[in-house]
């Protein structure tokens, strides 16, 4: 159960208007069940308005025991607002749904999202909100649960469309400021005049967050005469009011107040201030901030404590800081004004590496043998990041996403697109091994481009080969096809025999998908061949399983059985339980076809275990499938239904819509042999529907051809020989036995019918 809530803000001040008006929302929730409760609180920056949500959520959390979710869409950052289905993704996952099983469409994310909290009372807050279509996909489905939107802008949509209750925040009344800032100061200062705290509040412009700065310069500085701090803040104001003449009112007193408390600053954590004005997200943990200013973590500490201190920094949980996004911009600004344009960049270089060395640690320890290996165009500065387990690698990955991938683009846009295609190309493995389809597809972009401005052509061909990798998982074949035939020529231009081979392999699971099965095989020769001649004995035994693969599909059980019990031999002696499990699930597949079905029982409990020993859904929900053909073989269709069952549920979790079709399809088959036809039609109906869209005439004929001997079975010859018709039609695109042997099956069907 996420309790994702920020603490609320010390010294909270009135806004009884507005708790009250955000109050009759929570009892209107009960009096009108079918009604999405929903607030906006909208204002001008530094007004309070995240202060006011937190406040309120923490008084109301009691109504809400399912828990409560927090996101920062960052609409105002400098870098882009968070994408809905990243904050959806990241949603899914802290409700418990595995990071492998979160589906990749927005669609399916937002179903899946209003569908977990369906039964839940839980509190939403999505803050920082750039404008009513960033919120919309956000919004669970239930009445039971309540979201409250901050903005700057004032969400109309939401307000006509959503039917939301807006509490618009103004400035603090005089008043109001006043009490902010006696009792901000009251332990540190004695009676300062309510005259001398009026013009303080006038200079900030009565806006919560300058009165917060302010409060804390005259705390820290309790012997001053109030009166001597503000002739320093005036005298600043003065200087805001000429450089920002055509501005009013706020802006220009936030301004000040962010000149005059940085100026207190000790020298060391002023530096730190603007040096963090360089980093490329606007929030991060300490390892990443003593790497970028090259100083160790506990006098980076030391620094940040006094930032926080001052309310130029706002601590987060599990050691992370962050900025108001008017700070962030203050102090880049302060960065541009005192370091020099080689320091700044310097000082970028050494953040945009650490990053680089730190994500190189945890794919190291996420996906060893998938790994990049860096070179040595760009060490790694001091202090380095270190795991020696999976669950923290993964966790400061999950954590650092984000600024991975805005780390990725601000390399490339800022003379850096060496460290940019590296960092991505770094990134590529962990991707993988977690579906993570988004990032992975900007990031190997970026890279592309990246690789060509830096001149470096093996840095193209790594970047096309992740391009290529990921748009192959995304089911985007033709660009698939052409990213990794362009990879392919770069290296034989190059010399490269390993990226050779590795590219060749690409090109070989692209024939296996399309069903160029004597294309595919003769590829994989070549890649194991030039492996083997390298004496790479991991790569051979990948190599050799995907032979196999494509020997299964010939209908060449002996061979495929013969190849991977080597293959196997050598994954347990490496170590390697991903492919051991794959190699596993082939033999299954191979032992089937020569009819030694306890053999093959064997090896499909065997892979099965090491999915469950590694926790890998995506692994269970592939293999689940083979072993839902095993028990129809063995004539067990109600355990094999029970499989595909499973196997579908997972599937379409993981948003796969190729092999959640395969699952149907399999489903299908075993209750035409329960002999439940209309069960079946449906099912293989479903099963077409899915492959339709997709790149694979070879699944869309399979479908096609066991719904048309389902419909058959039901009586049903008619819309049977429509099926088989256009079943038959994409057959005839194939020349290999398994497409001859469904052709002469749906002959016989047609001339029944």
């Amino acid at each position: 159960m996420p309790h994702q809530l920020l603490g609320g803000t010390r010294h909270f001040v009135n806004r009884s208007r507005e708790l009250s008006s955000l109050g009759r929302l929570v009892a209107d929730a009960r009096s009108t069940p079918a009604v999405l409760p929903l607030a906006v609180i909208t204002g001008t920056a530094g007004v309070g308005k995240t202060s006011l949500a937190l406040h309120w959520a923490h008084t109301i959390r009691p109504h809400y025991p399912g828990g409560e979710l927090y996101a920062n869409l960052r609409g105002y950052a400098v870098d882009s607002p968070v994408a809905p289905e990243k904050v959806l993704g990241r949603f899914l996952e802290d409700l418990g749904v595995p990071a492998a099983l979160v589906p990749v469409e927005r669609e399916r994310r937002e179903s899946m999202f209003r569908s977990l909290l369906a039964d839940r009372r839980m509190l939403i807050i999505l803050d920082n909100a750039m404008d009513s279509g960033q919120v919309r996909p956000l919004l669970p489905g239930s009445a039971a649960c309540l979201t409250v939107v901050t903005s700057r802008d004032d969400l109309s949509g939401l307000v006509a469309q959503q039917g939301a209750l807006r509490v618009r925040l103004e400035t603090f009344p005089a008043a109001d400021a006043i009490t902010l800032l006696r009792t901000a100061t009251a332990d540190y200062r004695g009676r300062d005049r309510r005259a001398d705290l009026a013009e303080l509040a006038g200079l900030c412009a009565r806006l919560p967050l300058a009165l917060r700065i302010a409060a804390e310069r005259a705390a820290s500085w309790p012997s001053m005469p109030l009166s001597e701090l503000i002739d320093d803040l005036r005298d600043e104001s003065a200087l805001w009011n000429v450089l920002t003449a055509d501005e009013k009112g706020g802006p220009e007193a936030m301004r000040s107040v962010f000149e005059w408390s940085y100026r207190a600053l000790p020298a060391p954590a002023a530096r730190l201030f603007r040096i963090l004005g360089l980093h490329p997200g606007n929030e991060f943990g300490l390892p990443a901030v003593a790497g970028m200013a090259g100083v160790e973590p506990s006098e980076a500490r030391a620094r940040l404590d006094t930032l926080v201190s001052a309310h130029l920094l706002e601590r987060r949980p599990a050691g992370r800081y962050e900025f108001h996004d008017l700070l962030r911009a203050y102090a880049a600004d302060q960065a541009r004004k005192v370091e020099s344009e080689s320091e700044r960049k310097a000082i970028l270089e050494r953040c945009l590496t650490w990053y680089l060395h730190a994500a190189d640690a945890a794919q190291s320890v996420i996906a060893p043998f998938d790994r990049y290996h860096l070179d040595d165009r760009f060490p790694a500065p001091d202090p380095q990041l270190r795991f020696d387990r999976y669950e923290p690698a993964f966790q400061w990955y999950r954590t650092e996403s984000g600024n991975l991938v805005t780390a990725v683009r601000v390399a490339a846009e800022s003379g850096f697109p060496g460290l940019a295609w590296r960092l991505a190309v770094v990134l590529r493995a962990v991707y993988m091994h977690h579906n993570a389809f988004d990032d992975w597809a900007v990031t190997a972009r970026i890279a592309v481009d990246a690789a060509v401005r830096a001149g470096e052509l093996d840095g193209q061909a790594e970047a096309l080969e992740s391009l290529g990798k990921s748009a192959f998982q995304a089911l985007r074949l033709d660009e698939a096809r052409d990213c990794h035939r362009s990879a392919l020529a770069i290296r034989r231009q190059l010399g490269d025999r390993r990226g050779t081979a590795v590219s060749v392999n690409a090109l070989g699971l692209l024939g296996l998908r399309l069903r160029r099965l004597d294309e595919a095989r003769a590829h994989f020769e070549d890649s194991g061949a030039i492996f083997r001649e390298l004496g790479d004995r991991r790569w051979t035994a990948l190599l050799h399983s995907n032979l196999a693969e494509s020997l299964c599909e010939l209908g060449r059980y002996d061979d495929a059985v013969r190849i991977l019990e080597a293959a196997l031999a050598d994954f347990r002696a490496l170590g390697d339980r991903g492919s051991e499990g794959n190699a596993l699930f082939l033999l299954c597949w191979a032992r089937r076809g020569t009819d030694d079905l306890e053999a093959a029982g064997q090896a499909i409990g065997a892979a099965l275990a090491i999915a469950g020993t590694e926790d890998n859904q995506v692994w269970r929900g592939h293999w689940l499938m083979e072993s839902a053909r095993l028990e129809l073989a063995r004539r067990n269709p109600e355990v094999s239904l029970r499989l595909c069952r499973e196997s579908a549920a997972i599937q379409r979790k993981l948003g796969d819509r190729a092999r959640e079709a395969l699952a149907q399809d399999g489903a299908g088959e075993a209750c035409q042999a329960l002999g439940r036809h209309e069960e079946a039609v449906e099912l293989h109906r479903r099963a077409v529907a899915l492959h339709r869209g997709l790149d694979g005439r070879w699944q869309l004929a399979c479908a096609l051809h066991n719904l048309a001997d389902a419909l058959d079975a039901r009586g049903e010859h008619e819309e049977a020989r429509a099926a088989g018709e256009e079943a038959r039609g994409l057959l005839s695109a194939f020349d290999d036995p398994g497409a001859a042997a469904r052709s002469r099956r749906l002959d016989r069907l047609m001339q029944r019918g």
